[in-house]
């Protein structure tokens, strides 16, 4: 076996183009590192549904200039068999490592196989990429991007040409097509031949997220706002400054790209002490809201007032918020959500007499529903203009969010003030998640495994009403790795995470609430729920 890994080194080596990881490989070989060799070519990395995502490094199971080329000739391979031979294919990235280089080697392959490329002028949000397919009439788009993930990791996300991210069974036909590739000599690679954009493409993006607002709203609304040491802050910036809102302060700190993220273990606002630096800039400035992307723009969180400190809302929250903005701008069409999502959203558009519609978690599903005018998942993610870009948008989210604060600030109230409205009109709805992060990917396996075995009966001191294993489908949902339980006032799902080495649970509780007086006992009740659920279920997942 390692006779067998050492060789495969050897030849991976033999032809790879990249001297960094020429280098890596070649002192792993020198030194006899058998655990470092078997940790490279023990597999290789799947392109799935979320394309590719890992670590950057030499060898199969990592993200490095041979797998994109094998990646980027699979999907011509795809492409020319659907008959788009001599089509358009747009290509982004962001500022991680090896990400403009990652974007040259497939815009090199795509030329080489006779489709045209085109490449954005630098790193950008990646909203502006999914933009940019419909907009250019392109077959496919790709972002180089690993999102929120740590400085390690790089990722390769592929559109197809409805501006939507891939879905079975694409995606299976692709990485169908790169396992077909041999050896990269095999693969025409010409030095020239595409487009780098210039930027006429982020311009029309710009204008696009003038739809967002209403004619005339309110643009009063200060923000303290952290890019999260990513690509969103120029095209931010510019979004704000054309829709008259005031500048929002900087965090210094956070605002430039910087692959390394050195103020943050984890680029994710999500991740606790992420937004420390965003708190103590809006404790010196005294704004509405704190806004913040993550490191590709595609996601926005949203932080408010509480007394004296400041509070991240969570993903929910946001969703219900923009949700019911909409609504009272007289929003029409289907309202969706992934299901892992708070089922306030269902509440909400039924309320108003519009369509809701649940599907998988993830924007490749979201902005697929028919007739879809407003989609979200609890992770930060808002499709508020799928006219303009069919999937997550963290800078349209962020002007939205920031025109409702202004609504409401100039009737004396908060985004505080709303959710209670809300929660007195539908019930407190109140969310949670158990997230477990793994060295070893068995842990996730036996955890599922043991949940199917012996599933709960009660959580929380609440009686399971239905247990679905997901992995059959439902419905109106294609299969997938997860399990739902429904309880009476709760519900929780598990799942393996699609991007990351996690196994995430997601709790919500629902209490009836009589009044505004109410509403703190509701709270109190709820987080009791929400700990009871917690603790019941991770001992029931052996985690």
């Amino acid at each position: 076996m390692q006779d067998d890994l050492l060789a495969r080194a050897q030849a991976w080596l033999a032809e790879d183009p990249d001297a960094d990881t020429r280098a890596e490989l070649a002192r792993l070989i020198d030194a006899g590192d058998h655990a470092g060799i078997a940790a490279r070519f023990a597999g290789t990395l799947q392109f799935g549904t979320a394309g590719l995502r890992g670590e950057l490094g030499a060898g199969p199971l990592r993200m490095n200039r041979s797998v994109v080329i094998r990646a980027a000739a699979g999907l011509a391979a795809y492409l020319r068999k659907q008959g788009h031979g001599d089509g358009l294919v747009v290509i982004g990235y962001d500022a991680r490592h090896k990400s403009a280089d990652f974007a040259r080697d497939t815009a090199a392959v795509m030329t080489g196989a006779g489709l045209r490329a085109a490449v954005l002028p630098r790193p950008l949000p990646t909203p502006v990429l999914a933009f940019a397919i419909r907009h250019l009439g392109a077959v496919a788009g790709v972002e180089v991007t690993a999102s929120h993930n740590p400085p390690r990791d790089n990722g390769y996300k592929v559109y197809l040409g409805d501006g939507s991210q891939i879905v079975p069974p694409a995606d299976a036909e692709i990485a169908a097509e790169i396992a077909a590739v041999r050896a990269l000599a095999d693969v025409p690679r010409p030095d020239s031949g595409w487009e780098t954009l210039d930027d006429a493409v982020t311009d029309a993006y710009l204008a696009r997220t003038d739809a967002v607002l209403a004619e005339g709203s309110p643009r009063t609304a200060r923000t303290v706002y952290t890019a999260m040491h990513g690509v969103g802050k120029d095209t931010l910036l510019a979004a704000f400054a054309r829709a008259g809102f005031p500048e929002p302060a900087l965090v210094a700190e956070q605002a430039e790209p910087d692959p390394d993220f050195p103020t943050v273990a984890f680029p994710n606002p999500e991740e606790p002490g992420a937004m420390d630096l965003a708190f103590g800039r809006a404790r010196a400035t005294d704004p509405d809201l704190i806004i913040a992307n993550d490191p590709d723009a595609d996601r926005c969180a949203v932080a408010v007032p509480d007394g004296e400190n400041w509070r991240m809302l969570r993903g929910d929250e946001v969703g219900a918020l923009l949700a019911a903005h909409l609504v009272a701008r007289g929003a029409r069409g289907t309202f969706a959500e992934s299901i892992v999502s708070s089922s306030l959203l269902g509440r909400i558009a039924g309320a108003a007499g519009l369509p809701h519609a649940e599907t998988l978690t993830g924007f490749k599903w979201i902005a697929r529903v028919e007739g879809l005018r407003y989609g979200y998942e609890e992770a930060l993610g808002y499709c508020v203009d799928p006219e303009g870009v069919r999937d997550k948008d963290g800078i349209t989210a962020a002007l939205l969010i920031t025109e409702l604060a202004s609504v409401l600030k100039e009737a004396g109230r908060t985004l505080t003030d709303l959710l209670d409205d809300l929660a007195v009109e539908h019930g407190l709805h109140a969310t949670d998640q158990l997230s477990v992060r793994v060295e070893d990917l068995s842990v996730i396996a036996e955890a599922m495994r043991r949940l199917r075995e012996q599933p709960p009966a009660r959580l929380a001191g609440l009686e399971v009403t239905r247990a679905e294993d997901l992995t059959r489908g439902t419905k109106t949902l294609p299969p997938t790795d997860g399990l739902r339980y429904t309880l009476e006032g709760a519900r929780v799902i598990v799942r393996p995470s699609g991007t990351e080495p996690k196994l995430k649970c997601y709790l919500e509780a629902v209490v009836p609430v009589a009044d505004h007086a109410a509403l703190p006992d509701a709270r109190v009740r709820a987080a009791e729920l929400l700990a009871a659920l917690k603790r019941d279920l991770s001992q029931a997942a052996g985690i």
